[in-house]
C-alpha cells in the first residue's frame, strides 16, 4: 500500500516535540505509537523504528515514531523512563489528530519503553489504549542483574573450553575473576530491597500490566540478551502463568541480540508485530 512519511512536531506540557507520521492511503481503524528507550531518538537502533513504520505503512496501520522531551529534536529536559507518562499521551493525541481514521493506539517499545509502555496502561487507563507490543522489557534491580549475569555469563564462562585454554597461557587474571564472582555471587543472594528503598515500584506496575488487566500484550524476546533474560527470570519468579494466559502471547527469537541488529531478525519483528495487530 502507498504510504506517505510526514515531518511533524506537536506540544507536551509547553515543550515541543518532534516525530515522524507514516500514513497509509487508506490506515487501518488501529495505530501504532512507537516510544523510544533508552539513549535513542526516533530512527531507533540500526533504524529499527524507521524500517518498522515504513513495514507498519506499507501494511495498512499509521504510526508516529517520535523523540520525547529531552531526546532527539525535541525540547525540554532528559528523563527517564518511569516519566514519560505525558509523552506517551501527547504521542497519542497527536497520532489521533494526524489520522482522524483511527479510532484507536497500540504502544509499541524496546526494553525500557516496553516498561513505559505497561506503565503508562496502568496509570492513565486510556481508553484509546488497542494493545501493548513489548521487547526485552526492562525489569532490573541490582538483585536481579547479579543473579542473571551468575547464570548466564560466570557460569558458562566456567565451562568454556576457550576460557580455560587462555587460563593456561596466562592470559586470565584468575584473581580478578574470583572476585568478580564472589561480588556477583553475594549480590545474587541479597534480599530484594523493598520499593521505597530502590525505586522498584515500577516493577509492580508492570506485573499489574502483565496479569490484573485486559489490555492485549505481544511479548517479543531475543534470545541472546541478558535483558532479554533477566526479564525471563522475572517472570518466572513474579508472573503467574494463567492469570497472563489470557492477554499476553509472547514469542522468542532464537539468536536475536537486543536490539534486532540483522536485517531477518528486524524482519521477524515487523512481521510478528503486524500479524498480531491485524489479529486485535
Amino acid at each position: 500500500m502507498n504510504f506517505k512519511e510526514l515531518a511533524t512536531q506537536f506540544a507536551c506540557r509547553g515543550e515541543t516535540l518532534f516525530g515522524v507520521a507514516s500514513v497509509p492511503e487508506a490506515p487501518a481503524a488501529t495505530g501504532v505509537v512507537l516510544v523510544v528507550g533508552g539513549p535513542q531518538y526516533r530512527a531507533g537502533s540500526h533504524r529499527q523504528f524507521v524500517f518498522l513504520a515504513r513495514a507498519l505503512a506499507a501494511a495498512g496501520i499509521a504510526s508516529l515514531r517520535f523523540d520525547h522531551r529531552g531526546m532527539g529534536d525535541s525540547d525540554g529536559e532528559a528523563r527517564d523512563f518511569t516519566q514519560l507518562d505525558d509523552d506517551i499521551a501527547a504521542a497519542i493525541d497527536h497520532l489521533l489528530h494526524c489520522v482522524p481514521a483511527l479510532e484507536r493506539v497500540v504502544i509499541w517499545g524496546l526494553c525500557d519503553a516496553a516498561s513505559a509502555a505497561l506503565m503508562y496502561g496502568q496509570r492513565r487507563a486510556d481508553r484509546r489504549i488497542a494493545g501493548l507490543v513489548l521487547l526485552n522489557p526492562w525489569v532490573r534491580t541490582e538483585v536481579t542483574q547479579a543473579q542473571t549475569r551468575l547464570k548466564h555469563y560466570y557460569l558458562q564462562r566456567l565451562t568454556d573450553r576457550e576460557f580455560w585454554l587462555k587460563f593456561v597461557r596466562g592470559g586470565v587474571n584468575l584473581m580478578r575473576t574470583l572476585r568478580e564472582l564472589r561480588g556477583q555471587v553475594g549480590a545474587a543472594l541479597q534480599k530484594p530491597a523493598s520499593a521505597a528503598e530502590n525505586s522498584v515500584d515500577y516493577l509492580t506496575l508492570m506485573k499489574r500490566g502483565l496479569t490484573a488487566t485486559d489490555i492485549p500484550c505481544l511479548l517479543i524476546l531475543s534470545g541472546n540478551d541478558l535483558v532479554s533474560k533477566e526479564f525471563s527470570g522475572w517472570w518466572r519468579t513474579e508472573i503467574n502463568e494463567s492469570a497472563a494466559a489470557a492477554q499476553v502471547t509472547r514469542i522468542e527469537l532464537g539468536e536475536s541480540d537486543h536490539t534486532f541488529s540483522r536485517r531477518d531478525w528486524k524482519h521477524a519483528v515487523n512481521e510478528h508485530t503486524i500479524a498480531w495487530l491485524r489479529s486485535l
